[in-house]
């Protein structure tokens, strides 16, 4: 009676993914086909779960598979027999393997006609990997060694709305208008923890969160992000930033509702944009603050009714520079909605 309960289960188990998902046919093709390496849950069976086993090489993975998960393994080369069968794959996490530009062999990815989420984190790539294939949404390759964005390899990726590229080797010169064609679409970038003096140019308007922390950057040009209209959430923390190098309207844009610029060499607060709702200004070398050079309004426009009109700044983070308590009168009157000062 319990092994016919047990077959009775399994069935109605069977039946649901079946119905869900998959025809039958192809759901015992993908159980039959999953590598002894890895593990294959009959309730998922279009996910492969081959990460952590220690591989140095990825097995053959079957043909019905979408989600494929190789991280935490050795594997040093990306290899397109292995990947053959797996035309429908649309997610590939080989985070944390030992993968170089070599071990990532011609066309291998661009063959993947599915594939919108790519993971290579922490993996030993010297260049972005190409051809790139046009259904890409998500690309992460962060703390690898880039040093190198091949010209043209993002044309064509109309999708692609997620780029991460912190914690590699990039220069001013390989982060340019023709490295960074053809973005079309991207929501956000980051650039963190490389090696770039400047702020980077070629950024498509589409722009909303850009995270630039742990550069060298000590400029931001005038009018840098009339370019950048969408622009939201911004990321300078842990540069060499200094307020000659920061024109004092530059943050003055109307998207832009947080900005971090905490451990720079600034000595005055820029001036801040109505819109804006988080600042993060501390570990800086600013010894004053007052309403009449920071507030973007007139202190005695602003009344105690909630408008459009009135600054929209909640969160004000002036720690670790020379200020001392307490905080100007005219600085609170501009700033009504403030919820949080740390000093």
């Amino acid at each position: 009676m319990a092994l016919f309960l047990s077959l009775v289960c399994i069935l109605c188990l069977v039946g649901s993914v079946v119905s869900q998902d998959m025809p039958y046919e192809e759901y015992v093709a993908q159980i039959q086909a999953c590598p002894k390496e890895c593990r294959c849950p009959p309730n998922f069976p279009r996910a492969v779960y081959c990460d952590n086993k220690g591989l140095k090489s990825i097995p053959n993975i079957p043909p019905y598979t979408w989600y494929l998960y190789l991280q935490n393994n050795l594997i040093e080369v990306l290899s397109a027999e292995s990947l053959r069968n797996a035309t429908q794959l649309r997610w590939l996490n080989i985070n944390h393997n030992k993968i170089t530009s070599e071990g990532v062999e011609e066309g291998v990815l661009v063959a993947r006609s599915h594939l919108a989420h790519l993971y290579m984190d922490d993996n030993l790539l010297s260049s972005v990997p190409s051809p790139l294939p046009a259904t890409l949404e998500h690309l992460r390759l962060s703390r690898n060694r880039i040093s190198k964005i091949p010209a043209g390899v993002f044309v064509g990726l109309d999708k692609l709305n997620l780029l991460d590229l912190q914690g590699n080797k990039l220069m001013d010169d390989e982060v340019t208008e023709v490295s960074l064609k053809g973005l079309n679409s991207l929501v956000q970038i980051n650039l963190a923890k490389n090696q770039l003096s400047k702020m980077p140019i070629g950024l498509p308007p589409s722009t909303t969160q850009l995270f630039l922390d742990g550069n060298n950057i000590d400029k931001i040009p005038a009018g840098y992000f009339k370019g950048l209209p969408k622009v939201a959430f911004l990321r300078l923390n842990h540069n060499k930033l200094g307020s000659s190098g920061v024109p004092k309207d530059v943050f003055n844009v109307s998207s832009i509702l947080d900005l971090q610029l905490s451990h720079n060499q600034l000595t005055e607060v820029p001036l801040i944009p109505s819109g804006l709702e988080h600042l993060h200004l501390d570990h800086n070398n600013i010894k004053s603050v007052s309403g009449s050079s920071v507030c973007p309004v007139a202190v005695e426009t602003v009344d105690d009714s909630i408008n459009d009109s009135v600054p929209r700044l909640r969160y004000l983070r002036l720690d670790g520079n020379e200020i001392k308590p307490p905080i100007p009168r005219d600085v609170i009157l501009c700033f009504r909605l403030l919820r949080s000062i740390v000093i």
